[in-house]
C-alpha cells in the first residue's frame, strides 16, 4: 500500500494501491491526529471519533467539555461505546416489529461512561471543498435506551449517491436515562426513567449548572459538526437535525433553547413521532436525586453531587437498577437549557425558525399499551386522572372517554375492526395515548408554526398486518434505513429544505386552511395525500388537556 500523503491542510483521504482501489483505508487528519475509518466500496466511515471529554471521574454529571486538540492515531473503524441505559429496545407484545427493525438496525455497541463519540459517513471519493449537505440523526428509545451504532449510516448515504443527491451523514451518542420500568401512569411512553447519567435533576445539579446534560451532549456534537465537518467534505452551513421518539423529542427542545435561536448549528429539521410537549421543572426531580444519594451512601457528604462523582460506575449503576424510588424523569425545565415549557415556547413562537417535517406513525400509542394492565372504563379513568394527564377534573376525563369509546373498532390500531382486541380497553387506551403523546404534540406544533415557516407533515399506516401493533410506533424506521420511499424525502429535504424529489406524487406544505399530510399505506397504492382532519375533537380536548395539566414529562 503506498504510505498515507497528508495534505497542507488538516485532511487525509483515502489512498491506496492503484490495484485495489476499492478497498482502499480512509483516512482523515482532524488537528495532529490521524483517524483511520473503513469502506464499503461506496461509502467511507469514521466511526467513534470522540468529541467531548469523557464525562468520567470529576467530569460525571458536568456539561460536556470540548475534546482536547486531536493527536496521534485513532482507530475509527468501530463505534464507540453506547451510553448506559436500560439495555437495547422496548419490549415488543408480538415479534413481528422487531424483527422488522432488526432487518435494517445494527446491534448496540457495549455501553460504558466513557461515550460521547460520533461517526461520520460520506461518499467515497469526497473531499475538502464538495460543501455536501450533512444530516445529523439524533436516534430514539425513551432516553432510556438506544446508541448511534444502532442506525447504519451507510445506507442513507449509498441511497443519497443513487438519487444523485449525495449528504454526509453524522450520528452521536449522548447521555440517557439509567433505567427505567414500564407503567401506565406516565405521560411519555408510559415509563418512568431512573433518570441518572443524563438527565439526573435536583437543586444541586441546578446550581451547578448540570441539568438536562444529555440535550447539552447533543448540543457539543453539533459544535462539533460545524468546527469539523469541511474536512469531511460537508458544509456547516446546511446542517439538517433528524430523529425519531425521544430523538425528535431532543430536536424539538433543540429548536427551543436559546430563545428558538440555533446559532447556526442547524438549518432544517425532520422530526419522526416527537414533538414539543408540556414539561415539569427540575425541582421534580428532587427526589430521585435524594434516592440515589442514600443508595450510595453518600447522604452524609459535604457535596452530594462530589461524591456521587466519585462513586465507582459499578456501585452507581447498580444503586440506579435496583432503587425503585428512583421513579424520576426525562428532559425538564431548568430556567437554563430549556427556559420554559416547550409547548408554551413553541406557542409563543420562541423556537427556530426555519423549514421542518414533523410526522407521526398511525398508532402510536400500541407499543406502549400492551403491557397495560387496565381492563374497565373506571381504570382507564384512573389511568388518566392519575397519570395520563394529573389533576383533570372528572368533567374531562369524562369528555375523553366520550370521545374516545370502548368500541374496538374506534380504537387503535386503527382500521382494524374488532381484531387485536388483546384486552378490555386496550385498543381504547392505545388511540388516547397515541393521540395525547404524539398526535396533539405534533398538530398543535405545526398548525401553531405552519403560517411563519414552511412545514411538510406526513401519517405513516403501514404494516397494518402487524398483530396487536398494527403502525406502531417507529415503524416508519424501517422505511428509512431499508431504505425505503421515506429515505428519499429525507435525503432530499437535507439536500433542498424540501421534501419532494423529481418524481412521483408531490407533497403539498401544510397549512391550516390546507392540512394535508403525505400517507404512506401498504398496497397498491403506496403514497397518497389525505387531510389532517382525522379525531379532529378528541386530540384537539387532548391537547388543551394536556397542556393545561402537564406530567414531568
Amino acid at each position: 500500500m503506498r504510505s498515507l500523503i497528508l495534505s497542507s491542510t488538516l485532511l487525509a483521504l483515502t489512498l491506496a494501491s492503484a490495484a485495489s482501489s476499492d478497498t482502499s483505508v480512509p483516512t482523515i487528519r482532524l488537528d495532529d491526529g490521524l483517524f483511520v475509518g473503513t469502506t464499503d466500496g461506496v461509502t467511507n466511515s469514521f466511526l467513534g471519533i470522540p468529541f467531548a471529554k469523557p464525562p468520567v471521574g470529576s467530569l460525571r454529571f458536568q456539561v460536556p467539555q470540548e475534546h482536547d486538540k486531536y493527536n496521534g492515531t485513532y482507530n475509527a473503524t468501530v463505534y464507540g461505546f453506547s451510553c448506559p441505559g436500560l439495555g437495547t429496545g422496548m419490549p415488543n407484545v408480538t415479534s413481528g416489529l422487531q424483527d422488522l427493525l432488526d432487518s435494517v438496525q445494527n446491534k448496540q455497541t457495549p455501553v460504558d461512561e466513557d461515550c460521547l463519540t460520533l461517526n461520520v459517513v460520506v461518499p467515497k471519493g469526497t473531499s475538502p471543498g464538495a460543501n455536501l449537505p450533512v444530516a445529523v440523526w439524533i436516534y430514539g428509545g425513551g432516553f432510556f435506551f438506544g446508541g448511534s451504532s444502532m442506525y447504519p449510516g451507510e445506507k442513507i448515504v449509498q441511497r443519497s449517491i443513487e438519487l444523485e443527491e449525495p449528504v454526509v451523514y453524522v450520528s452521536m451518542n449522548y447521555r440517557i436515562s439509567g433505567a427505567a420500568y414500564l407503567q401506565l401512569t406516565c405521560r411519555l411512553y408510559i415509563h418512568h426513567t431512573h433518570p441518572a447519567y443524563g438527565f439526573l435533576a435536583s437543586q444541586e445539579l441546578k446550581d451547578a449548572g448540570a441539568t438536562n446534560l444529555g440535550l447539552r451532549d447533543q448540543r457539543e456534537a453539533l459544535k462539533w459538526v460545524q468546527k469539523y465537518v469541511h474536512l469531511f467534505g460537508g458544509d456547516p452551513a446546511k446542517v439538517t437535525i433528524w430523529g425519531e421518539s425521544s430523538g425528535a423529542l431532543s430536536i424539538s427542545f433543540q429548536m427551543v433553547t436559546n430563545g428558538g435561536n440555533p446559532e447556526g448549528l442547524f438549518r432544517g429539521a425532520f422530526i419522526e413521532s416527537g414533538a414539543p410537549l408540556p414539561l415539569g421543572n427540575y425541582t421534580q426531580g428532587q427526589v430521585a436525586y435524594d434516592a440515589l444519594v442514600n443508595a450510595t451512601n453518600c447522604t452524609s457528604a459535604s457535596s452530594t453531587l462530589e461524591c456521587l462523582r466519585e462513586v465507582p460506575f459499578d456501585t452507581l449503576k447498580e444503586a440506579i437498577l435496583d432503587t425503585t424510588a428512583l421513579v424520576g424523569l426525562t428532559p425538564l425545565v431548568d430556567f437554563d437549557f430549556i427556559t420554559e415549557s416547550p409547548a408554551n415556547a413553541t406557542a409563543q413562537g420562541r423556537i427556530a425558525n426555519i423549514p421542518f417535517v414533523n410526522g407521526n406513525c398511525d398508532d402510536e400509542g400500541t407499543e406502549f399499551t400492551f403491557l397495560a394492565n387496565v381492563t374497565t372504563e373506571e381504570e382507564v379513568a384512573v389511568s388518566l386522572q392519575n397519570g395520563l394527564i394529573p389533576g383533570a377534573p372528572t368533567s374531562a376525563i369524562d369528555e375523553i372517554l366520550s370521545l374516545y369509546p370502548s368500541d374496538p373498532a374506534a380504537g387503535s390500531p386503527f382500521g382494524t375492526g374488532d381484531a387485536n382486541d388483546i384486552a378490555p380497553q386496550y385498543k381504547r387506551i392505545a388511540a388516547i395515548l397515541g393521540d395525547l403523546n404524539f398526535q396533539a404534540p405534533r398538530r398543535s406544533m405545526i398548525q401553531e408554526l405552519s403560517g411563519r415557516q414552511p412545514v411538510w407533515s406526513y401519517l405513516f399506516k403501514r404494516f397494518k398486518y402487524l398483530p396487536i401493533i398494527g403502525s406502531g410506533h417507529e415503524s416508519d424506521i424501517v422505511t428509512v434505513y431499508g431504505p425505503g420511499d421515506l429515505t428519499d424525502y429525507v435525503v432530499n429535504f437535507v439536500n433542498h429544505l424540501d421534501p419532494n424529489n423529481r418524481t412521483g406524487i408531490r407533497w403539498p406544505q401544510y397549512t391550516v386552511h390546507s392540512p394535508q399530510l403525505l400517507t404512506f399505506w401498504d398496497g397498491p397504492e403506496p403514497r397518497n395525500i389525505t387531510n389532517d382532519t382525522y379525531r379532529a375533537e378528541g386530540i384537539a380536548l387532548l391537547a388543551q388537556l394536556g397542556a393545561e395539566f402537564p406530567t414531568a414529562a
